[in-house]
């Protein structure tokens, strides 16, 4: 924990930020790296009977560290996603109650 579903950027897009990413994101969040989680689907979008391209849609699952926090992932992953070519990013973050994450069948 933390996850990031990473939706609208190509795979190969990802893996090539991800060690900078994650270094900068585990400095932040002062957690270990093996907590973090990039997920990248296989996804498609469609608009009138066609398929388009979208601009990078970020989903955060994590346990809410605070709003400064908070501000400082987003910025950063912003800023990654726009090194990497795209201009407009938009993420959203969804915070987990401890007591509602199991692990080996045991809740925080």
């Amino acid at each position: 924990m933390p996850q990031l579903i990473i939706k609208g950027v190509k795979l190969e897009q990802v893996r090539a930020i991800s060690k900078a990413l994650v270094d900068e994101l585990q400095q932040i969040v002062d957690c270990p790296r093996d907590y973090f989680t990039l997920e990248v689907p296989d996804t498609s979008y469609v608009f009138d009977g066609e398929l388009v391209t979208v601009n990078p849609l970020i989903q955060v699952n994590w346990f809410d560290r605070g709003q400064a926090v908070q501000d400082r992932v987003a910025a950063a992953i912003t800023r990654h996603l726009q090194q990497a070519g795209y201009a407009h990013v938009e993420l959203f973050f969804l915070p987990l109650a401890e007591a509602g994450y199991y692990e080996n069948g045991v809740h925080y």
